[in-house]
Formats: structure tokens, C-alpha cells, sequence
């Protein structure tokens, strides 16, 4: 129990010093907000289906942008090398870290998706589908954003090196062309991408169907892809965090 109270010790410092600022909200919002007023007005019957793929992008950079911003500005401070002499246990730090730039990204994909449920009438066929994509989502990709913090000493190069990683899944992934319409090449190459397995499970939850024929499918692997992170970002931590 007293690991628990300082995973939220840490999330909750994060969010008030951090995540909570109206600068940052904004941001969260405002990109993904005009990419689906463009779809909308390109397109007002294809909102739907575009939705999921532009609430999913919200989580991969929203998630990934934080939780690497957070873990670079503290490393120049010097507040994480405090942070890693404390009696915690590696995985408290992590787990502290991850929760707290999940919320950010749960929350501003929470808002977004009520948004466009009020202004453009999204269905909603699964809700608990849809809560358990965004919540494997923000976990996965929150852990992906703390992992390449932890390998670098500046905001930019985190930047960069997430940027290596972001950009081609999101052109893979089904996020602006649905997965059946790729070509055959392609699909291997989505199928190894996990923002296409949470892509397919927000499709789950918002119409009730996707790509793959069962909602299992999407959320195993989603489950799996979380699970390799936090592996991934709990070694790299060990071996980088005091650089």
C-alpha cells in the first residue's frame, strides 16, 4: 500500500507542476480538433470513421510528447537524479511517471471524443472497448515517451528520437487509411505497429466493428504491447536514468 501511495505522490507532483497547465491542455487539443473539422468538411458523412484513427493520434503524441518533456526538464534540474536517490523502487518511478502522462493523455482524448460526439453525433456501440483502447493506449504509449527521455539529456533529442518511431507508424497504422484499403505489402508492416491494434479497438467501441473480426484480437495484442514496454522502459531505465 505504501508503494501505491507514492506512485500517486509522484503522478500527483507531475500533474500540478506539469500537466495541468492551460498552455499544455490546449495544445493537446488543438491539433487533433482542426484535423477532424477538416475531415468533417471534407467529408460530414466520414467523421466516424476517421475518429478513432484521429483519437488515437491524440493518444500516441499527447502520451509520448509529456512523459518525455517531464522526465528531460527534470534531468536538467536535477529533480530526477533526487528522484532516483530516494527509497523507491525503480519500478515506483516508472509506474509514478507513466500514470501521470496517462491521465494527460486519457483526458484530452476524453474531451476531444465528447466533442465530437456533440458536434458531429459520433456513436458510441462499445464504451467499455473504447475505455480499455484509450487506457492501453495512453499506458503503452506513455511508457515508449519515458523510455526515450531516459536515453537523452535534452527536450530536442527526445523529440527526435520519438519522431523516428511516431511519424512511420502513423502512416501505417490505419489512423487516415483503414487497413483493408492498404495494399498487400503494407499490412505486415501495420500489424507490427501497436497504435494499429488501438486504432482497431476505438473502431470496436465507437461502430461495433473493425478490421479483425473479434474485439479479442486488438485487445490482447494492445495488452501485449504494454506489456513489451514496460519491460523495454523498466531496463532502459536501469542501465540510463542516472545519465
Amino acid at each position: 500500500m505504501s508503494q501505491l501511495r507514492r506512485v500517486l505522490a509522484i503522478s500527483r507532483k507531475d500533474i500540478e507542476s506539469y500537466y495541468g497547465k492551460p498552455p499544455l491542455i490546449t495544445w493537446g487539443l488543438m491539433l487533433p480538433a482542426v484535423l477532424m473539422i477538416s475531415v468533417y468538411v471534407k467529408d460530414p458523412g466520414g467523421s466516424s470513421q476517421i475518429a478513432p484513427g484521429i483519437i488515437a493520434m491524440t493518444l500516441l503524441f499527447g502520451n509520448t510528447s509529456m512523459a518525455a518533456i517531464v522526465i528531460t526538464f527534470e534531468k536538467r534540474a536535477g529533480a530526477f537524479q533526487r528522484l532516483l536517490l530516494a527509497p523507491l523502487a525503480m519500478s515506483t518511478i516508472i509506474l509514478g511517471k507513466a500514470a501521470s502522462a496517462s491521465l494527460y493523455g486519457m483526458a484530452t482524448a476524453l474531451v476531444l471524443t465528447a466533442g465530437i460526439q456533440l458536434a458531429f453525433g459520433m456513436p458510441m456501440a462499445h464504451p467499455p472497448l473504447f475505455l480499455a483502447g484509450l487506457i492501453l493506449g495512453a499506458g503503452c504509449f506513455s511508457l515508449l515517451g519515458l523510455t526515450a527521455a531516459v536515453m537523452v539529456r535534452e527536450v530536442f533529442e527526445a523529440m527526435t528520437l520519438m519522431n523516428f518511431f511516431r511519424f512511420p507508424v502513423l502512416f501505417i497504422s490505419g489512423v487516415f487509411m483503414p487497413l483493408t484499403l492498404m495494399p498487400a505489402w503494407l499490412k505486415p508492416l501495420a500489424l507490427l505497429s501497436p497504435l494499429t491494434y488501438i486504432v482497431e479497438l476505438l473502431h470496436w467501441g465507437i461502430s461495433g466493428q473493425s478490421y479483425f473480426l473479434s474485439p479479442w484480437i486488438p485487445l490482447l495484442a494492445s495488452l501485449m504491447f504494454l506489456m513489451v514496454a514496460w519491460w523495454l522502459a523498466g531496463s532502459i531505465f536501469r542501465r540510463r536514468a542516472a545519465i
